[in-house]
C-alpha cells in the first residue's frame, strides 16, 4: 500500500480558495510513482523482478531497478515546502506533498489552484521517455514495465478522475515497430499522447534522420496521438563545462527546447508525416521567433541543396514549425507576446510544471492574470485551456 504521507506547509487548506478567473489545461506536469504502481500488473514470472521501493540503512527510500537505484530527487517534489527546506536529496514520500504521488490528493490540488486538465509525465524511475525501462538488460522485463506503467497511468492516474488527466504513455524506445504497435493499441485505450525523447541519438539510438523511428511516427500520426519532447528526456543538456552549478542546467532548459525543435525540423519527420502532432515541454517559446527566422535564412543561404531538397515544394520551414509544432510556458514576461505576434496564439500552451521547483502552484491564477489577463479575450482563452483542449482533443474526441 502506498505511504500515509504528511501534509507540508501550503496544504490546500492553506491555499486561498474562491473563484478562479480562468480555465487552464496544464501540459507539463509531473507525477511521482507511488510504491505499488506495479503490483498486479506484471506477468507473474517478472513479478520478483519488476521495480520496487525499499529503504536504505539510512532511513532513505529509493526505487530499484536491476541492481540500479534510482532516488526521487528533492527537487523534483517540493510543492508546498518553504524555500529554504529544498535541495537535491533524495526525499522519502512521507516528505513530499501528498499530491506528488496519490491522484485524489493532485486532484484537490488541482481544484485550489483551478487547474481543469493536466498533462503528467513521469518521475526518475522511468525516465520521461520511458528510457530506463527501454535500456532493460532484459527486454521482455524491459516492456513488460513500460506496459504496467501505462496501464496504471489508464486506470490509476487518469481514470480515477475522469476528465482530469489527460493520457500520456510511455514509449518502448527499443523496437519501433513494436512501440507503433503499443501506441495504436493506447489510442483505442484513450491515450492521446506519447512521450518520446527529444534527442533520441543521446541514448545511443538512430538519429531522426535514419527513418528508423518512421513506423511509430507513422502510428503516432495516424492515431492523431502528440509526441510529447520533453526536456531532458534524453538525459543530456548543453553544458559547456565538466563542473556546472546546477542553476546552470535549469537555465539551459530554452536551449535544449531549441536544439531538439531544430533537430525534428531537419529531420524530415515533419514533411514525411504531415499531420504529426508535437509538443515541446519545459522549453518556453522565447527562443521560437529566432529559430523561425533562422530557418528560413539557412534554406535561402547556407542550405546545400541536396539535404535540404524536401523542402523544395513544400512550406517553408518557418511554416512547416508553425504547422507541426505547439509549444508551452510557465513564465515568459518579455517574449511571449512577440512570439504570439509572429507564430500566433493558436500554437502556444500553459504549463504549471507541478511538483517541480520551477512550479507556478499554488498561485497559477495570479501569474496567468498578471502575463495575460491584458491580452483579448480569445487570445487568452487559447492560451489557457482551448490550444491544450484542440490539441490533445481533450475531453471529447
Amino acid at each position: 500500500m502506498p505511504p500515509t504521507g504528511v501534509e507540508v506547509p501550503g496544504s490546500t487548506a492553506e491555499v486561498r480558495r474562491g473563484a478562479h478567473r480562468y480555465r487552464i489545461v496544464s501540459v507539463d506536469d509531473h507525477l511521482i510513482e507511488p510504491p505499488d504502481l506495479f503490483e498486479g500488473r506484471m506477468p507473474a514470472r517478472l513479478a520478483d523482478r519488476a521495480p520496487r521501493v525499499v529503504e536504505l540503512p539510512n532511513g532513505r527510500q529509493v526505487w530499484t531497478f536491476e541492481d540500479r537505484i534510482y532516488p526521487n530527487v528533492g527537487l523534483n517534489a517540493v510543492i508546498g515546502r518553504p524555500r529554504h527546506e529544498w535541495s537535491m536529496d533524495p526525499a522519502n514520500f512521507d516528505e513530499m506533498r501528498r499530491g506528488c504521488w496519490d491522484i485524489d490528493a493532485r486532484i484537490a490540488d488541482m481544484d485550489a489552484a483551478g487547474i481543469a486538465a493536466s498533462v503528467c509525465f513521469p518521475s526518475l524511475i522511468a525516465g520521461f521517455s520511458g528510457a530506463v525501462f527501454s535500456q532493460a538488460t532484459d527486454p521482455e522485463l524491459g516492456l513488460a514495465c513500460v506496459r504496467a506503467w501505462n496501464d496504471w497511468h489508464l486506470e490509476v492516474w487518469a481514470g480515477r478522475h475522469p476528465g482530469r488527466i489527460i493520457p500520456l504513455q510511455l514509449t518502448w524506445l527499443a523496437d519501433p515497430q513494436v512501440a507503433a504497435a503499443e501506441v495504436r493499441a493506447n489510442a483505442e485505450r484513450g491515450f492521446r499522447a506519447l512521450s518520446f525523447c527529444e534527442f533520441p541519438s543521446r541514448l545511443g539510438l538512430p538519429s531522426l534522420r535514419s527513418g528508423h523511428w518512421d513506423p511509430l511516427l507513422a502510428a503516432c500520426a495516424e492515431t492523431a496521438t502528440v509526441v510529447c519532447l520533453h526536456t531532458g528526456s534524453a538525459s543530456w543538456a548543453p553544458v559547456p563545462s565538466d563542473d556546472p552549478p546546477f542553476e546552470l542546467l535549469p537555465t539551459l532548459f530554452p536551449a535544449n527546447a531549441f536544439l531538439a525543435c531544430a533537430d525534428w525540423l531537419w529531420s524530415g519527420v515533419c514533411t514525411r508525416f504531415p499531420d504529426l502532432r508535437i509538443a515541446m515541454a519545459e522549453g518556453g517559446v522565447g527562443w521560437v521567433n529566432m529559430l523561425a527566422d533562422r530557418v528560413d535564412y539557412v534554406l535561402d543561404h547556407s542550405a546545400s541543396g541536396v539535404e535540404s531538397r524536401h523542402w523544395t515544394d513544400e512550406l517553408r520551414p518557418s511554416e512547416v514549425l508553425a504547422r507541426n509544432f505547439w509549444f508551452c510556458t510557465i513564465d515568459d514576461p518579455s517574449t511571449l507576446e512577440p512570439t504570439i505576434r509572429r507564430l500566433g496564439a493558436e500554437r502556444i500552451m500553459l504549463e504549471v510544471d507541478y511538483p517541480h521547483a520551477d512550479s507556478t502552484w499554488p498561485h497559477t491564477q495570479e501569474l496567468v492574470h498578471a502575463r495575460l489577463g491584458h491580452l483579448p479575450a480569445d487570445v487568452v482563452e487559447r492560451l489557457t485551456h482551448r490550444n491544450a483542449e484542440e490539441l490533445f482533443r481533450w475531453p471529447g474526441s
